[in-house]
């Protein structure tokens, strides 16, 4: 396959040196300097670290938690972003600049406001604790703050997909007999997948690394509510910089395997 250029605006050979360049000191090469310390370690002593109770216990957290609020958002972003793209009413404006909100909130505020909202003294919180409900310091309220943070991922994502399919394709649909589920499944989905896995991938992703807004409402008890990058932190704290590259390095190689099958699924779905 040959190399397409623009003819209008030459210039690709220094762009894309410019590109690896960039790429390589913000991301290659600190990746690889943490590669390159872990490979201090022997096989047998770097599996004891990944393999630890509650290294596992963390990890099974962080994964569990991120990927259940990355189908959470995937259902309810692709809602807002429908609201917001087919309906006109009034705070529709307020309404999509609050969705924006995470992005520009400090994540440490966002876990702080939670927790206040949700812990056993808190306004909500009090409300449920009688109905032997607990969302503070349990995986609940984990996966709850990663929700909030991850939100706009999936919306901005989905919003401007949905936004350039005509009214009038689902107009045709609906004259010819479909419900709107079939117009859904069958008008609205295939366009939308890959933009809608992008959203679920970005918000995976963002979920596996969050540190802010959990650690306040996961009361961090470890082999219950620990999370990755906590104990990452714990193991610097303590001065064991080549248990915390082992862990990091064990949850950048889960981490990448899985956003590869998203992404290569996603591929599947454009070019069948």
């Amino acid at each position: 396959m040959s190399r397409r250029t623009s003819p209008v605006i030459p210039g690709f050979g220094l762009t894309l040196g410019y590109t690896i360049v960039y790429l390589s000191l913000l991301v290659l090469i600190p990746l690889g300097a943490m590669f390159v310390h872990a490979a201090q370690l022997t096989w047998d002593q770097f599996w004891a670290i990944i393999t630890a109770p509650r290294v596992l216990a963390a990890l099974r957290l962080s994964f569990g938690t991120a990927f259940a609020s990355a189908v959470i958002n995937s259902v309810i972003g692709i809602l807002l972003a429908w609201v917001l793209v087919r309906y006109t009413f009034p705070g529709r404006k307020i309404i999509d600049a609050m969705i924006d909100l995470p992005f520009a909130l400090p994540t440490a505020v966002a876990g702080i406001a939670l927790t206040a909202l949700y812990a056993p003294a808190g306004l909500i919180g009090s409300l449920l604790q009688p109905l032997g409900i607990k969302i503070a310091f349990t995986p609940l309220g984990i996966t709850l703050a990663l929700v909030f943070v991850t939100l706009p991922f999936v919306v901005r994502t989905v919003q401007p997909v949905l936004a350039d399919i005509p009214k009038e394709i689902e107009e045709a649909a609906a004259c010819l007999g479909a419900k709107p589920l079939q117009v859904f499944r069958h008008v609205l989905l295939p366009a939308i997948l890959p933009a809608w896995l992008t959203g679920f991938a970005l918000a995976f992703a963002r979920g596996v690394g969050e540190y802010g807004s959990v650690i306040f409402i996961a009361g961090n008890m470890p082999m219950k509510t620990e999370i990755l990058p906590l104990l990452i932190m714990v193991k610097l704290d303590q001065y064991d910089y080549t248990g915390a590259t082992a862990i990091g390095v064990m949850m950048l190689v889960v981490s990448f395997i899985l956003l590869l099958g998203i992404n290569l699924l996603q591929r599947r779905i454009e070019h069948p």
